[in-house]
């Protein structure tokens, strides 16, 4: 489908998704968040699609936040729906079957944060910043900022980002388990993608059940997390790509996975 606040490409088996509204800081608008649901459903359709870059139209941002003028006009009521709808949207990206990528090319605040901390894992350009500032609004995070910032960081370091709406940079967010890598700005893409093509080589299936494994297993007690885990184990030694990785370790050669 054609998005007008997005841009949807696939190549070498990476769906690129970007946020496509550098004139605004790619703010988040709900219509931003409609397409954002309508691409990934889109990549998870497609099975030439292996993996996800999430990142922001120019050099200024990844995305600054949510788009304040449609804030400003909301009731509480309204505020709450579009919460909710934000969260579901959200959850799509965080439990989705294939790895995703946020390449954070530049502001990162907001709802902005909280998208990117959706995505399995985050590169940060040098020239990232973080923050989670609604504060400043009088208003507190509402699409899951609150809940995954202190799983990612911790409740301390959390609450601080949170309670003061301070910006960090990328080095900081890296120091505190924000973001996976820091790396120059010209290669952030670069870089994603080539982390992304070594995921391809390994048994699509497992990596599937890794991500479902991890994320699942994180909204669980440990007890019940190890136990759900064992139950994936088991699943994937019914797989042909169980089969042919071990056979290909014992015969001293690359594994060919078919993904069944």
């Amino acid at each position: 489908m054609a998005f007008e606040n997005i841009l949807y490409d696939v190549k070498d088996h990476i769906a690129h998704i970007t946020l496509n509204r550098p004139e605004k800081l790619n703010a988040l608008s709900w219509k931003t968040m409609s397409e954002l649901r309508e691409a990934f459903l889109q990549a998870k359709a497609d099975s030439a699609v292996k993996g996800i870059i999430l990142t922001g139209a120019g050099d200024k941002a990844f995305a600054a936040g949510a788009d304040i003028q449609e804030l400003s006009e909301m009731s509480a009521y309204e505020a709450k729906e579009f919460a909710l709808n934000a969260q579901e949207i959200l959850g799509l990206i965080e439990h989705f079957p294939k790895p995703v990528i946020a390449a954070v090319n530049g502001y990162c605040l907001g709802g902005g944060n909280e998208l990117a901390m959706a995505c399995h894992m985050r590169w940060a350009s040098e020239k990232a910043k973080f923050g989670q500032p609604e504060v400043n609004l009088g208003i507190i995070p509402g699409n899951g900022g609150t809940q995954r910032l202190p799983r990612l960081i911790g409740k301390g370091r959390a609450i601080e980002l949170v309670i003061s709406g301070n910006m960090i940079d990328a080095q900081e967010a890296y120091r505190i388990g924000l973001v996976n890598h820091v790396v120059p700005h010209e290669e952030l893409i670069s870089s994603c993608e080539a982390f992304l093509q070594t995921v391809f080589q390994k048994g699509p299936v497992a990596v599937r059940l890794a991500l479902e494994a991890v994320t699942r297993g994180l909204e669980m007690g440990v007890e019940d997390g190890i136990a759900f885990e064992a139950s994936l184990f088991g699943v994937a030694f019914s797989t042909e790509d169980m089969k042919e990785g071990t056979k290909a370790f014992l015969e001293k050669r690359k594994a060919q996975f078919q993904g069944k």
